[in-house]
């Protein structure tokens, strides 16, 4: 019985996963960002509350964290949004408290495993999961192993460049793939391109412009497909890079996948002529609103138990 925790920015929710990956309990609390030993210990008490609600003891802890991590030593790289918890290491620290052993990867990661190992990509030897919400993470599966970069270091798919000429990201380059079609981007689109008597610009978010799309709105239609051509340049891109058996797309984004789907599809099949495009399937996450929890648990299973 693992107890999966998912540390992001804004809240961090603890489990108990069982085998198969069903969340038998579960619960949260906001994340703490300037304090790290107070963030530890909410964590510690909220595994034993799941534990002793699913009425199960706990035999391991698997860890997603938004951010750069080292998984290997098993602490926070420079995390930007949790300056309190640079360089801290979760995996001793609970490993002390509770005398199991203990995992962690980067979330995009652990969501990778989790969609390979119980989820849309089961089976798939070569696998890349891409969330597309507030930015654009993801992880790689190739012939069941985690891909790793130099230092064990997580890629980033969401910064390779598809447009130089574009907007300015944090990663220090312009038109990186996250700066064009995460979801600030159809926001930043509708409030440079939308005519001035636009009356859905005040306040819109991308979920307000999908719902738009959806009701036939003209100018939300044109952020959609504006939108849908830089998420195929994207994934055309990772194609053309690593032929993989399936792409699995998730996050708040792709919770409207049916406004995108088609054109992803048709600039897909323009720009793959080389490798067969046609034999990758591009399919939604299957594991719901509980993708990141399971995905924790499942970082214990590949790092200690039977991997992907």
């Amino acid at each position: 019985m693992i107890g999966a925790v998912d540390i992001g920015g804004t809240k961090i929710a603890v489990g108990m996963v069982d085998n198969s990956g069903t969340v038998l309990s579960q619960a949260q609390a906001p994340t703490d960002p300037d304090h790290y030993t107070s963030g530890i210990k909410s964590i510690a008490d909220m595994l034993r509350e799941t534990s002793q609600k699913a009425g199960v003891e706990l035999t391991g802890i698997g860890i997603g964290s938004t951010g750069p991590v080292d998984p290997i030593r098993g602490e926070f790289g420079d995390v930007d949004f949790l300056p309190g918890w640079r360089g801290k290491s979760p995996v001793r620290d609970l490993e002390a408290i509770f005398n199991v052993r203990v995992a962690l990867e980067n979330d995009g990661d652990a969501a990778a495993l989790a969609e390979a190992g119980w989820g849309a990509g089961r089976n798939r030897s070569r696998l890349i999961y891409v969330t597309v919400g507030t930015g654009i993470g993801g992880g790689i599966v190739l012939d069941g192993q985690l891909y790793r970069g130099v230092n064990g270091a997580h890629p980033e798919v969401g910064h390779h460049v598809v447009d130089p000429a574009g907007p300015e990201c944090s990663c220090g380059f312009r038109g990186c793939w996250e700066s064009l079609a995460a979801g600030p981007a159809m926001v930043a689109w509708i409030e440079s391109h939308a005519p001035a008597a636009y009356l859905h610009r005040p306040g819109v978010t991308a979920k307000r412009i999908c719902e738009l799309a959806q009701e036939g709105d003209d100018v939300a239609l044109q952020a959609v497909e504006h939108e849908a051509y830089y998420l195929g340049l994207g994934l055309a891109n990772l194609i053309n890079l690593f032929t993989p058996d399936a792409i699995v797309l998730s996050g708040s984004v792709m919770k409207s996948a049916p406004l995108f789907l088609d054109r992803i599809r048709e600039v897909i099949r323009r720009g793959c002529r080389f490798v067969p495009a046609e034999k990758t399937q591009l399919t939604l996450a299957s594991l719901g609103d509980d993708t990141n929890l399971i995905g924790a648990a499942r970082v214990w299973h590949y790092r200690f138990g039977q991997g992907t």
